[in-house]
């Protein structure tokens, strides 16, 4: 097993990896049993693996009651929210349980909040099953809903009080939701590790066509890196943690073009987003042209969106810039903007002017 601590005072925890993880899990969560029952929320496309934390946590004497809401990204929603913790109250949840969240980052951002404000904060613990939530979402506390004005404007900073990640479960995750959560993986090459993202290029297809050793490795030096990022600033104060936002501004506006619907997956417009962010930083001769090329290269390669055209979005780039005006990050009318001075060398600009990045968009190939 690989442990990365996540290191935050009293609100420290552990992520740990290991393959064949879930079906042991009872062993792990019988220590912080408090009630009768523990409480697990999932979504209806997880039912296998559903069961099997439900048995091993029943041969290591634990009982659990399962809470099933549907699949897709709608689910990140009030209405979804008031029905989850209806159902928690019904269980009877107290502060001191713990809340299994088992899926993907959207039952993770939807738990996570919801354990955030129930009672004033309840104890919750991820079990992601898909590679963007092993890699990013279970980790670091961002807890959140959508509303109609935008993705993950609704939320809170609420730490889990352990995560297990066990990359067997990635076995059965459709091919393209496996593309999605790898534009998360190489993030971490492109924001400050070089070295991360030649691994990348040489290990990208086979960790996608799920090899062991691969995906593994992949998994704990992703985690490590935000571990590391999100213990020096937990709540996106100093400017270190906005970093983990590459591609996340232009990506965000693309999803809201589509509706946050499966025309565009989350880490598609990431994707997207990053190669932007890599052309537009090349056009202002901020980074060189040869390395936004070759982050658009290694993209396609795997089978992810480099831009608008593989993205499937038409719109133009003012009505982009309309949906960037709803990002969470603005301050002062003022967007920040992840930009790069070559791959492994991401930084925070607060002065681009967004006209500039309207005329970039609309001169991107459609």
């Amino acid at each position: 097993m690989t442990v990365v601590p996540v290191s935050l005072g009293d609100r420290s925890y552990e992520i740990r990896i290991e393959a064949g993880l879930l079906a042991k899990a009872g062993e792990i969560l019988r220590p912080l049993l408090r009630g009768r029952t523990m409480a697990i929320v999932t979504d209806d496309h997880l039912e296998f693996h559903l069961a099997t934390l439900q048995a091993s946590l029943e041969a290591a004497g634990v009982a659990s009651e399962a809470i099933v809401l549907p699949a897709g990204e709608s689910t990140k929603s009030w209405p979804h929210l008031e029905t989850l913790t209806d159902k928690l109250l019904q269980l009877g949840i107290e502060r001191s349980d713990h809340i299994i969240a088992l899926g993907g980052g959207v039952i993770g951002d939807l738990v996570g909040f919801a354990a955030s404000i129930l009672k004033r904060g309840c104890n919750f613990v991820q079990i992601p099953t898909t590679l963007l939530a092993q890699v990013d979402s279970s980790v670091g506390g961002k807890t959140a809903i959508n509303s109609r004005a935008g993705k993950n404007l609704v939320g809170a900073f609420h730490q889990p009080a352990l995560v297990l990640i066990d990359p067997q479960v990635l076995d059965t995750l459709p091919p393209r939701e496996a593309r999605a959560g790898y534009a998360e993986v190489v993030k971490y090459g492109l924001i400050d590790d070089f070295a991360f993202f030649e691994w990348c290029e040489a290990n990208g297809a086979a960790l996608l066509a799920g090899d062991p050793a691969a995906r593994e490795y992949a998994i704990a030096h992703s985690v490590a890196a935000k571990a590391r990022i999100v213990a020096q600033d937990e709540r996106e104060t100093t400017g270190k943690r906005a970093l983990l936002n590459l591609g996340h501004t232009f990506g965000h506006a693309l999803e809201a073009e589509t509706g946050f619907s499966d025309k565009l997956l989350h880490g598609e417009g990431v994707a997207a987003g990053m190669a932007l962010a890599f052309a537009f930083s090349a056009e202002q001769g901020l980074c060189p042209r040869q390395d936004s090329e070759r982050v658009a290269a290694h993209l396609r390669a795997v089978g992810l969106p480099d831009g608008l055209k593989a993205a499937g979005i038409t719109a133009s780039g003012g009505r982009l810039v309309e949906h960037m005006l709803h990002d969470k990050k603005m301050e002062a009318g003022t967007l920040p903007f992840l930009l790069a001075r070559g791959i492994g060398q991401t930084y925070l600009d607060k002065t681009v002017n967004l006209g500039n990045i309207a005329a970039f968009l609309d001169a991107q190939p459609r």
